[in-house]
């Protein structure tokens, strides 16, 4: 039978510290619930007595959530544990979180105290957490940097006090991954009592080695782990929690077991994300965009014939619906045969030589080449079973001058020209198409897809338009915007019933 290891999700609390990300209590909400349902054991829900906000956060997602275990945090001093236990107060399972400096940098520095007193301190707060709850979770800050003597007479301490976890954070991010396994293996085998509570790991990322120093503490006894989603936190920020959760199950010999759903991975990523208006770096491991993206030739075409040659996840085992082959000058004939087959395309041997030259000179002057581009290459007519057809578009529009627009529209081999005034350059191309298509259709919404790869990309614009009491969808690309958006609209009508 696998060890069972809890996974620790402080997103809310330690990620919630990196500045300009701070979420509202409604936010912080959406957020632990969908944590619930991605498995995570306990969610370090904030720290109440540093503000009211954190106070009500702590209260309401106590109220919100079920199973998972809601923790509050505190500093060794009584009216912070007062002002947790108070915020705990509806929360089905509850915890808190105490703890002390006990590196000497702490202790003399931030402290101005003494071994003996600081451990004196530790056993005072646990005992006094223990008061109001039955799970006390201790955390010695900057045990990265603490003499493992020192360190385990503490963790000795706060056990027979009553902790039910110890937390051995590297702080500063400092250790090495085998310093940090032989701390917690020290730990292991010198703390008299160890057997009565749970080691815990809390890796900061300042030089790159919090998933590391993570799985060094994972694989030497700790059985939690405190992480965030995306690895977001202080400074260069946490442990992630999507690295630690994917390392195991690609790894069936570390028989160790999670309780994470990891098909919710890649969406709860999204929604910290957006939430918290901090951007996933590209090359981000697990979730970023690049994570399945394959663009080297070479790769593509491994990939294409077998996705275990360069593959260790499937993408779907995160949420992610398939790899992603990006065409670009450094694709080969395999991708660009395979890009046209998924789009309908059907390219003889003799033709695909010629259009893959085409292809690389388009390639040279874009940084990837998209659907569109191809469809064109293989001179292929988006629109030609449209029974209504653009002819031609010509706008008139400029700061201080009224847009005027004329179009031509060919119906079923029938020609019909308009022209009309608007109040601005796609207004007026839609209501000279309407004055054309005389229907009781009403514009319901308007998207202009953002356009993040360039200036020489295609504007993409997706409609939706009632007629009939029926809602249509079209799609335009071009790249003039104005021409996309009219294309849009006579694609949602081509689709009318009747």
């Amino acid at each position: 039978m696998n060890d069972r290891l809890f996974i620790f999700d402080t997103t809310l609390r330690d990620g919630e510290q990196v500045p300009g990300c701070q979420l509202n209590t409604v936010e912080k909400i959406q957020v632990a619930k969908a944590l619930e349902a991605l498995g995570v054991d306990v969610i370090e829900a904030g720290f109440p007595v540093s503000s009211p906000g954190d106070f009500n956060s702590v209260i309401e997602i106590s109220k919100a959530v079920t199973w998972p275990v809601i923790c509050a945090l505190t500093r060794a001093v009584e009216k912070d544990i007062d002002v947790a236990a108070q915020a705990l107060q509806y929360a089905k399972h509850k915890r808190i979180h105490t703890g002390i400096g006990t590196s000497d940098a702490h202790i003399c520095y931030k402290f101005n105290s003494t071994r003996e007193e600081i451990l004196q301190r530790a056993v005072a707060c646990v005992k006094y957490a223990r008061r109001y709850v039955e799970e006390v979770e201790f955390y010695a800050e900057d045990a990265g940097r603490t003499d493992n003597e020192y360190l385990a007479r503490v963790v000795e301490a706060v056990i027979k006090a009553g902790a039910t976890v110890v937390n051995i954070p590297d702080t500063t991010g400092y250790c090495l991954p085998d310093e940090y396994g032989r701390k917690i293996s020290y730990l292991m085998e010198h703390v008299d009592g160890i057997d009565k509570a749970i080691l815990s790991t809390h890796c900061h990322n300042d030089l790159g080695m919090a998933t590391a120093n993570t799985m060094a503490g994972i694989l030497n006894g700790a059985r939690q782990v405190e992480v965030t989603i995306n690895g977001i936190g202080e400074r260069a920020g946490n442990t992630a929690l999507e690295e630690v959760a994917m390392i195991i199950k690609c790894h069936n010999d570390i028989r160790i077991e999670t309780n994470i759903n990891t098909q919710k991975i890649y969406p709860t990523s999204r929604l910290v994300s957006s939430l918290m208006n901090m951007p996933v770096q590209a090359n981000k491991a697990v979730v970023g965009r690049n994570a399945f993206a394959h663009s080297s030739g070479i790769h593509q075409d491994g990939v294409l014939k077998n996705v275990q040659t360069y593959e260790i996840m499937n993408p779907r085992d995160v949420g992610i619906d398939d790899n992603s082959i990006v065409l670009t000058a450094r694709s080969g004939r395999a991708a660009l045969k395979n890009r046209l087959e998924l789009l309908g395309v059907k390219i003889e041997n003799g033709s695909l030589d010629a259009l893959y030259e085409a292809f690389l000179a388009l390639a040279d002057k874009k940084k990837d080449v998209n659907d569109d581009d191809i469809l064109v290459l293989a001179g292929v007519d988006r629109s030609k079973n449209h029974r209504i057809k653009l002819e031609y578009l010509q706008v008139t529009s400029g700061v201080g001058v009224r847009s005027v627009a004329s179009l031509g529209l060919n119906i079923a081999g029938e020609k019909f020209e308009a022209a009309a005034g608007g109040n601005g350059p796609v207004d007026a191309a839609i209501k000279a198409l309407k004055k054309i298509i005389d229907r009781q259709m009403q514009l319901k919404e308007f998207t202009i897809q953002a356009i993040s790869k360039g200036s020489d990309d295609m504007g993409k614009v997706h409609m939706q338009v009632e007629y009939d009491k029926h809602v249509y969808y079209g799609f335009g690309a071009n790249t003039d915007i104005i021409a996309a958006s009219v294309e849009a609209y006579i694609d949602c009508i081509n689709k009318f019933k009747g």
